[in-house]
Order: structure tokens, then sequence, then C-alpha cells
């Protein structure tokens, strides 16, 4: 199988190291003149994860080729995952660009972290074959991708590329209509709003913020997610009661979900928070970090679940 990663950047970066570890041959294209280099860094920095998570029959980094033009990448590609930058106009140019250059039955996805297709597709010929592939950073640590074709996808290439998620391991969520944003990022953007609004006003620090959700909500947030966490606190009576009782708090002043202006002081202060949090360790250092508690945590409730008399 041929798979062709459009952008090698961090989210290009690591779906080709994820779909590498596979087992699966990855031909990468990306204009910038070091694309080179620093995807095969990305995916050596990725690697070490990758084995520990487990390694499919035929992963090897020597099957990565990164060539020098879009259609030697899309040229036999069954499968092809767009990571360009975040800029709409440039994904308009570039998903035409792929279905023109694409074989008729290859599929086209792109890890947009917020455009719906119907807005990006309008330049392409045909977008029957397009679909929103959105991973969670990073693609090859945390299973979940999101998946949402626009009003010229066929439905059957958004089962294909779901089908195709499945297969090598991904954890899917199929959307039933397109939204800005998908779910994941619509609530990760909530809680940072409101962490930014708290920094501007000055009611919490960016390492009480952080500590908050580590050592709170974050640890229960693996197992169950906010919804079953909540019926949960509603004791034996479940989200019934809990919604009767805590429901008068939602009129409470507790959220400002409207973004704070992003001010110099705002931006600095956020900034100089996170660096004094990371001290001393480099961003290296942080993301070895962060691999090595991600699967700690991912086998941990595995394991829980597994053993859970109503285990699935």
């Amino acid at each position: 199988m041929r798979i062709a990663c459009i952008g090698a950047g961090v989210i290009g970066g690591g779906w080709a190291a994820y779909f590498l570890a596979r087992g699966v041959d990855v031909v990468a294209w990306d204009p910038a003149p070091d694309a080179a280099d620093r995807l095969r860094r990305t995916v050596d920095a990725a690697w070490p994860a990758l084995t520990e998570l487990g390694l499919d029959e035929g992963a090897d980094r020597a099957r990565l080729r990164v060539v020098d033009s879009l259609a030697e990448a899309c040229a036999d590609a069954v499968f092809v995952q767009e990571s360009a930058p975040e800029d709409l106009g440039l994904k308009r140019g570039l998903l035409a660009e792929l279905v023109a250059a694409t074989r008729d039955d290859a599929v086209i996805a792109s890890s947009t972290s917020g455009f719906p297709m119907g807005e990006m597709a309008t330049a392409a010929g045909d977008p029957s074959r397009l679909v929103v592939g959105h991973p969670f950073n990073p693609p090859y640590l945390i299973p979940l991708v999101e998946v949402a074709g626009g009003p010229g996808t066929d439905p059957l290439v958004a089962k294909r590329a779901a089908d195709f998620y499945r297969s090598i391991g991904k954890s899917v969520i199929e959307l039933d209509r397109e939204l800005p944003g998908f779910v994941a990022n619509r609530l990760q953007e909530a809680l940072w709003r409101e962490a930014l609004h708290m920094v501007a006003q000055g009611e919490a620090s960016v390492e009480q913020i952080d500590a908050a959700i580590t050592e709170g909500p974050g640890l229960r947030w693996p197992v169950h997610g906010p919804c079953l966490t909540f019926h949960l606190a509603g004791g034996e009576g479940g989200m019934a009661h809990m919604l009767d009782h805590f429901g008068p708090s939602l009129r409470a002043p507790w959220t400002r979900l409207e973004a704070p202006e992003l001010t110099d002081d705002l931006r600095d202060a956020m900034v100089e928070g996170t660096a004094g949090e990371a001290g001393a360790r480099s961003f290296a250092d942080l993301v070895a970090e962060r691999d090595r508690a991600v699967i700690a945590i991912r086998r941990a409730v595995a394991q829980a679940r597994a053993s859970s008399p109503g285990a699935r």
C-alpha cells in the first residue's frame, strides 16, 4: 500500500511516522527547501514511542521517500493525507491540485483543524473524493481521527476513509454533518478561551491552570470523558440527578466562551508563563515526557476497561 503525505510539518510528519509504523510505503512532498531533513527528524523523534506502542509487520523508516513534486508524490497513491498550513485559500488550491493529480479511486483526506470540507472543496473539479480526516496532535500517538465529508463528498468515500483509519488502529468519530472545528477542537477551544480569560484578568497563572487540569478533571477524562464523568457525579441518580441538582449553576458566571482580546500583555503573559513552567526542560524533553505519559495512560485505561464486567 502506498500513502502520500502532502505537507511535512508537525502534523504531516506525525502522520508519516504513524503510517510507516503500520508497515506501509509513504511518499511525501512539501515545498519547503528543508522539508526532507525536517520530516526525517520528526519520524526519528516519534519512532521510540511508536516502537513502545508496537510496530506492525513491515514497519520501517526506510519505506519513507521524499520527492520533489506533488505529482510524483501522488502517483499510484491509494490514500492521500493533506497536512498543509491552515490557510483556506491555500487549502482550496491544493485540494484542487490533488484531485487532478491522483488516480480516480484515491481518497484525499485533509488534516484541517477546523475548516469544513464544503468551504475547502470549492475549487476542486470533482469534490467527491475529498474528506476531512482531522487528527489530534501528535498523530503518531493520539488515536483520535474525526472524519467528515462535505456536500460534494461521496458518502462511500467518507466511509472508506473511516474504515481505513480504523484498520490502522485509529479511533474514529464519523460526523453526520459539517461542523466548523469539529467536536474535539470545539471542546478544547472552550477550555482554552476560559484559560486565556483567567490569565488576562489576573485570576490564575499559567501553571495553576495546567495543574488544575492535570491534577483534577484531566485524570478522569481519559477514562469516561466529560459526559459520563458528570453522570457519575450524580451518584446513583446519574445524569438526571446531576442536571436537576446542579442545573441552576449553568446560569452562574463560571465561564466566558467569547475569546478575550489577544493583547500584547496577554500574549507575553502566556509565553512567559509557559516558559517558566517548562523550566530547564527543552522542547525535546517535553515531547519525550508527554509521549511516555500518554503511552502509560493509554495502557492503564485499556487495562482498566478490559477488566470491567461491562467491557465491550
